[in-house]
């Protein structure tokens, strides 16, 4: 189980390089995470254009995606010697929850909504950035789709194996 914990570190780690290389120039850098009414003000307000938003959610996706299909079986299966659907779905379903937790809690929570790190100028009235509909939402995706994607890949991997 301390494997597993290790390997959910791993997981909340490539996604804050993913934060925090994105907004090292400031937070337009990952707007690509804004509700549609923030995105809009900054493209109104000159800060980026539609164009950049859009390759930069191509960008985005692809780093945080990759590594979410590959580096949990990779670690399951390669390290922790799983053997089977059950036993690599359950172990990849804990670390992909502690990823999630740590984006609820952490990212979603403390750093976007009780720092400065994310505000943009000019959005202020818009916030909080992330509302409560989203963040069901996103709470939704956290117990239900991260199991369900471990569930796939789990699947994936003894047509593979």
């Amino acid at each position: 189980m301390f494997l597993l914990l290790l390997e959910g570190i791993v997981m909340c780690f490539v996604l804050l390089i993913v934060c925090v290389v994105g907004i090292a120039n400031g937070p337009v850098g990952l707007v690509v995470f804004y509700e549609p009414d923030v995105q809009k003000r900054v493209v109104e307000l000159g800060y980026t254009t539609e164009k950049a938003i859009r390759r930069r959610t191509a960008l985005v996706s692809l780093l945080l995606f990759v590594p979410l299909f590959l580096l949990p079986p990779l670690m399951v299966y390669g390290l922790n010697g799983a053997t089977g659907f059950l036993d690599g779905f359950w172990q990849m379903t804990v670390i992909l929850l502690i990823q999630g937790l740590f984006d609820r809690f952490f990212i979603d929570w403390y750093w976007v909504d009780h720092t400065k790190a994310w505000i943009i100028p000019g959005t202020e009235d818009l916030r909080p950035y992330i509302p409560q509909k989203t963040k069901m939402v996103k709470w939704m995706s956290t117990l239900v789709v991260n199991p369900l994607i471990a569930a796939i890949v789990a699947g994936v991997a003894m047509l593979i194996l």
